[in-house]
């Protein structure tokens, strides 16, 4: 008897947390919602997450408040998210690094597959492979051909060890059998410049430092990093479609919930997101951040993470950028 009354029991509280996440996640959200963000105010990520937080709370009627919380690489916010209550009141603008690369390279508190629901990615940005432009090279196959020719001889910039530009690179060379000095510098846009400068010769730059120098003659594109030809370079080449068909390297922001944020509030915030993406406004403010619109769904987020996490782990250790 007692334990059919407890079996009954059970029974009637999953039947009434079925009934009452439904309805939970249909009057959300009934206050505002904290979008928590892994670096400092001013960068891409912080860009997404305001233009984000901006739209949603237009189409949903409550505020969207944009918190950061840099520190350990992005770290701190993602352990902080993924402790957090799964009520749709804490979402997430993860980045790539913070998902998939820090892992790799130190120990974090938090699981990138088991402590977070993906919502939607909202846009990538590929990488340019550029050279400075007074070297006698105008495609990846002549770069992979003066590198071979020149070894010992040739450098690449990056904005540290460990940052996605020196991953890119690593990658690639390891892929085309050659070998380059590593410089790294305090950021991408130190890096670009010595490039210019002639002081490095190449370098995988953000997309969006690297076309303004590109259409000012100060260095040349080469390739860019994506699966895809960039809508804002129509004309480069990807790395893959010029000799590496493996290669794909892309980083990418999106936004993520607490695992166990109730799947009705995920869906609305990803239909949400991909309507956003489809907006001129919306969309023109996303290329002026160098990115390529995505609002993809839960489950293609999810696998995109779920392809990307080994991708980094082996260029990781290819660059030797995990610490010891």
């Amino acid at each position: 008897m007692f334990m059919r009354r407890n079996f009954l029991s059970a029974a009637a509280g999953l039947a009434l947390a079925c009934i009452v996440t439904p309805v939970l996640a249909q009057s959300w959200p009934e206050r505002p919602v904290t979008i928590i963000v892994p670096f400092a105010a001013g960068g891409n990520t912080d860009g997404f997450a305001r233009m984000a937080a901006q739209h949603l709370g237009e189409a949903f009627g409550k505020t969207f408040i944009v918190e950061n919380k840099p520190g350990a690489g992005g770290a701190i916010a993602a352990d902080y998210v993924a402790k957090s209550t799964p009520d749709g009141y804490t979402l997430f603008l993860a980045a790539l690094p913070v998902m998939a690369v820090v892992p790799a390279i130190q120990k974090v508190r938090y699981d990138s597959l088991k402590d977070f629901a993906p919502i939607s990615n909202i846009g990538t940005n590929p990488f340019a492979l550029v050279v400075n432009k007074d070297l006698p090279i105008k495609s990846q196959k002549e770069f992979v051909d003066y590198v071979r020719a020149h070894k010992g001889e040739m450098s690449y910039g990056s904005a540290g060890v460990g940052s996605l530009n020196h991953l890119s690179m690593a990658l690639f060379l390891k892929q085309a059998g050659i070998e380059m000095v590593h410089v790294p510098y305090k950021g991408n846009a130190p890096a670009l410049a010595d490039v210019v400068a002639g002081h490095v010769q190449a370098m995988f730059s953000n997309l969006s430092d690297a076309l303004p120098q590109t259409k000012g003659g100060t260095v040349r594109m080469l390739a860019v990093s994506s699966e895809q030809r960039s809508d804002l370079a129509k004309e480069v080449p990807t790395v893959a479609e010029s000799g590496y068909p493996k290669y794909k390297v892309l980083t990418w922001n999106g936004l993520m919930a607490p695992a166990g944020t109730p799947k009705p509030i995920i869906d609305k915030v990803a239909a949400e997101i991909a309507k956003a993406v489809k907006e001129p406004k919306f969309r023109e403010q996303l290329i002026n951040y160098g990115a390529d619109p995505l609002g993809d769904t839960p489950a293609e987020y999810r696998a995109m993470l779920e392809k990307d996490i080994p991708i980094w782990a082996e260029a990781v250790d290819v660059a030797g950028a995990k610490q010891q």
